[in-house]
């Protein structure tokens, strides 16, 4: 997407990595800005392997093509390890909008390393599941995992300067962190035929952790982000560039000065019947036991929360059945 509809800022993690004092808080601060006005951004200089995410794809698109007595044999509900089929999804339930299954099919994993706590082993640390079918996923997938959590520890460690915290504020409680990562195959419009009125490939929903890190295929059945004025727009898409935002617990964490902001993905078009879009989706969260609460001298905007409770409460909203 081009022209106008380039709203979201683009920003350079270079400065912030490699640059000197006054490069990363010029970073910092435009990263405040973005977060502030659309808690969105994208971000390019991250050093993340564009062939590595094209092979991702390569592979993950022979599991979506198994036939689908092969995918049921991986099937699992939402915060389980393996195939959400179709149906099993309606996102804009987190937000409280009844709305029809999303258009989609999902392989997740997750965080899979058991920290000895009852409470909270069998629900965010379950063994992921690894189709016997496709053995190049399993490495390719756990190496992007490793990846993908240094990163978004780096985005906390950039989110700590851009509100003028110290540099562990957030990551202090990422030791053993939940995290989820759901590959999204969008199938294309000549094999689902037409949706139905108001049925998206994802509805309208905030995602509800601390910082989600989006590789997408560009497409005309695309991501659109809300403007502060309540208005959808498309999210301008970069080549290798990642789409981040932050999710429902780092906006209460900063008692709202920053915005999980509203997006959704857009139903697949009759003017592109055939697209069919891969997206790799990276949800990072927190200790469970994490107590999310306004950070000192800024807006109290919500109550304390435990990450856990919080988490847990989205997640059965959005199920479907």
């Amino acid at each position: 997407m081009t022209g106008p509809e380039q709203t979201v800022p683009v920003i350079d993690l270079m400065p912030w990595l490699f640059g000197d004092a006054a490069d990363r808080a010029s970073v910092a601060r435009r990263v405040d800005a973005a977060l502030r006005e659309w808690g969105f951004m994208l971000i390019t200089g991250h050093h993340v392997s564009a062939d590595t995410r094209a092979e991702i794809r390569r592979h993950v698109r022979r599991f979506f093509a198994l036939p689908e007595q092969v995918k049921r044999r991986y099937a699992v509900t939402i915060g389980g390890r393996g195939w959400l089929p179709p149906g099993a999804e309606a996102n804009g339930y987190a937000e409280g909008t009844p709305t029809l299954p999303d258009l989609k099919e999902t392989f997740a994993v997750g965080a899979d390393r058991p920290i000895g706590d009852p409470e909270f082993d069998p629900v965010w640390f379950l063994p992921n599941v690894w189709p016997a079918e496709i053995p190049e996923l399993k490495p390719l997938v756990e190496g992007y995992l490793a990846e993908m959590r240094l990163l978004s520890d780096e985005l906390l460690v950039l989110c700590a300067a851009a509100l003028g915290l110290a540099p562990d504020y957030f990551t202090r409680h990422t030791t053993t962190p939940s995290y989820t990562m759901n590959i999204n195959w969008y199938p294309p419009l000549s094999m689902l035929g037409e949706p139905e009125p108001g049925q998206y490939r994802i509805g309208p929903h905030t995602d509800f952790g601390t910082v989600t890190v989006l590789d997408r295929q560009d497409g005309v059945g695309c991501l659109q982000v809300c403007t502060p004025d309540g208005e959808w727009v498309n999210a301008p898409y970069v080549e290798g560039a990642f789409t981040i935002n932050i999710g429902d617990l780092l906006a209460r964490w900063t008692g709202g000065r920053w915005r999980s902001n509203r997006h959704r993905v857009l139903p697949p078009d009759p003017g592109a019947p055939d697209e069919e879009l891969i997206s790799l989706i990276y949800f990072y969260e927190l200790n469970p036991d994490t107590i999310v609460e306004p950070v000192p001298g800024g807006p109290v905007a919500y109550e304390p929360v435990r990450a856990n409770d919080y988490l847990l409460d989205k997640l059965n909203a959005i199920t479907v059945g």
